[in-house]
């Protein structure tokens, strides 16, 4: 079997700083270009300067072994090389000023050679243009989950009638038919008449427990669908500390998520406050780039939670009291009972005590999920939510973004549970843009 030359691009570093140990016992090929444009990314505070930074002094630690050029030899059993001539593309159009089609030139001159050479790539573009070229090209998917196969936190399960009435008058019940994953849901439905129901959570492989009845409601929200009930059990549940909704815009998880937040700390007291925050990605910039203040900033950016937690506000305001529902909002602020940040701002912090929402984790990749949730101490409790069908990160997608991977790897672990949410209650309006737009 020939030996095959994965050739590198440069988002493929700053997506997995640990990308090249991820060959096997093959050549990894970096450019010159690769380490140039690592270069213009080290000084940046964001992820992608960590990864940059990260991949540079692990090079360096490779140097000690041996001649880069040359190639040196990696853990993992294959060779690391570094090109460091510019390359030629006889008989091509591409403008090698442009530093992707220098990289796609280094693939295309080892393959010429009649070497098996296999770009590596995050940037669709450049593997459709190396692809023009005849060169193989891959997605690099290392941490990754099949979407379309996602877990769903929940399964129907059609049973003899006394199985549901054993889940409620004895508060546990075994169902032998079925392998669960710990905290799934099972929503039971009666063979002989299908009006009769109950909704069970695993609590492992074969029993199950009902769902606490005073979870029924969230600071004056009431769940308007079996999905979003068995959401709203799984937030309000201490016990459980790390727990992802996915769904569509209108699914209400965000608002599930911060009536959960609003209800677990300010009227149970089990945290000392919450704290919210959303990725700065469609901007592409940080968020020193917005006009204002960094609470100016801050406002613009999270306006989605100001206008979801003043709706909350609404739900028990009717209009009465004398302080607007923009009023209690800015006073749970000031109080500090809610505390809106940029995640640029959560890494390296030790969060205790705390009710988290990462809103739109759609846009993290895998590491950055990874770093998020490390960040929680003693009595803190995580929320994921988003959506992976509408991602703005250019190197992510459905499958290869951090809230899937985080589903995918996490399910069936006692500390974790999920749910992912299909239907629209936002308006009618809402659920008619989500099912034909």
């Amino acid at each position: 079997m020939p030996e095959k030359y994965f050739i590198l691009d440069t988002n493929v570093l700053l997506h997995n700083s640990e990308a090249i140990f991820s060959f096997s016992d093959n050549t990894v090929v970096l450019p010159m270009t690769v380490i140039e444009e690592l270069d213009k990314f080290k000084k940046n505070n964001d992820e992608l300067g960590r990864n940059s930074r990260s991949v540079i002094r692990m090079l360096d630690k490779l140097r000690a072994k041996g001649c880069l050029g040359e190639g040196v030899r990696l853990d993992s059993g294959g060779v690391l090389r570094i090109t460091v001539d510019r390359e030629k593309m006889n008989g091509t159009s591409l403008d090698l000023t442009i530093p992707d089609n220098n990289i796609i030139a280094t693939a295309y001159n080892l393959h010429q050679q009649g070497k098996k050479s296999i770009f590596v790539s995050k940037d669709i573009n450049a593997r459709l243009k190396a692809d023009a070229l005849g060169i193989e090209v891959m997605d690099f998917e290392k941490e990754r989950a099949d979407f379309d196969q996602l877990y769903t936190g929940w399964r129907p399960l059609t049973v003899p009638g006394e199985v549901i009435n054993g889940l409620y008058q004895d508060g546990l019940q075994q169902i032998e038919a079925e392998e669960l994953q710990a905290n799934e849901f099972v929503l039971l439905t009666d063979e002989a008449n299908n009006k009769h129901t109950g909704i069970g959570r695993a609590v492992n492989a074969h029993e199950i427990i009902p769902i606490n009845p005073a979870h029924e409601t969230a600071y004056h929200l009431k769940p308007r669908s079996m999905e979003q009930r068995v959401a709203l059990d799984l937030l309000m549940n201490p016990e459980i500390p790390l727990v992802s909704l996915i769904g569509q815009a209108g699914t209400g998880k965000t608002l599930l998520a911060l009536a959960a937040g609003l209800a677990s700390t300010i009227h149970e007291h089990r945290y000392e406050k919450m704290l919210v925050s959303r990725p700065v990605i469609p901007l592409g910039r940080d968020i020193g780039y917005l006009p204002g203040s960094k609470d100016e900033k801050m406002k613009l950016w999270m306006q989605p939670i100001f206008d979801n937690l003043s709706y909350l506000m609404g739900l028990g305001h009717h209009g009465n009291e004398s302080e607007t529902t923009q009023q209690l909002v800015n006073g749970l602020i000031s109080n500090e009972l809610i505390e809106l940040e940029a995640l640029t701002y959560i890494r390296g912090r030790s969060i205790s005590r705390q009710y988290v929402i990462i809103d739109e984790a759609q846009n993290l990749t895998p590491h950055e999920v990874k770093t998020i949730i490390s960040r929680a101490g003693e009595g803190t409790k995580m929320v994921l939510t988003g959506d992976p069908e509408q991602i703005d990160n250019p190197y992510l997608d459905a499958s290869s973004n951090g809230l899937s991977y985080t589903v995918e790897r996490l399910k069936g672990q006692s500390a974790c549970g999920h749910i992912t949410l299909t239907r629209a209650e936002r308006s009618h309006l809402s659920a008619l843009a989500a099912d034909y737009l």
